[in-house]
């Protein structure tokens, strides 16, 4: 039987309550070992720790003779643990939804201003080509999120540097086909 450190905290590295039941334990240790993995891009320390927390949780008995010798905090009321859910992340849709409302905001203004010319509309002009650049980083950021989001065996995932030079062709070719548009 391997011994433990009696004054870390498991419960915390692995993100648990100290109640949580083994399933939930057995959960949240897989969660967190596929997100920190080193082959997924985690590190090697973070890996560690997460194997022997588990290790000494695992057990029942390794767990209550843990429980029996670890230092109790003192404000252990105000412990939030890891697992709290975080703000959730918009997703591709939702990204390629924004890109989407400022390029179409921006190209509005743009030929508003344009074809309604008036002197004191220049400032406009402006804010629509900021616009309209503010959705193109937007579109590259959504593509990028497409692309992490495919399963590694997934051919896409190994053109990116072709996927950049689509994305970039088509923004060029439809910038001069504005250009063409608004000085015609």
């Amino acid at each position: 039987m391997s011994h433990f450190d009696s004054n870390k905290d498991y419960y915390g590295v692995l993100g648990v309550d100290k109640d949580a039941a083994q399933a939930d334990i057995d959960r949240q240790y897989k969660r967190e070992a596929a997100k920190h993995h080193p082959d997924r891009g985690g590190s090697e320390e973070r890996m560690k720790s997460l194997n022997e927390a588990y290790g000494v949780l695992k057990d029942q008995t390794r767990r209550s003779a843990y429980d029996a010798q670890r230092h109790r905090p003192i404000a252990a009321q105000d412990f939030t643990p890891v697992s709290t859910p975080t703000a959730r992340d918009v997703g591709i849709m939702g990204q390629s939804l924004s890109a989407f409302l400022c390029l179409f905001g921006g190209l509005f203004l743009l030929l508003l201003v344009r074809y309604q010319w008036f002197w004191f509309l220049w400032p406009l002009a402006i804010l629509a080509l900021m616009i309209v650049g503010f959705g193109i980083m937007l579109a590259r950021g959504a593509m990028v999120a497409a692309n992490a989001s495919l399963p590694v065996t997934n051919r896409l995932k190994r053109h990116t540097k072709l996927q950049e030079v689509a994305f970039w062709t088509a923004i060029f070719s439809c910038g001069y086909g504005l250009y063409l548009l608004l000085t015609y």
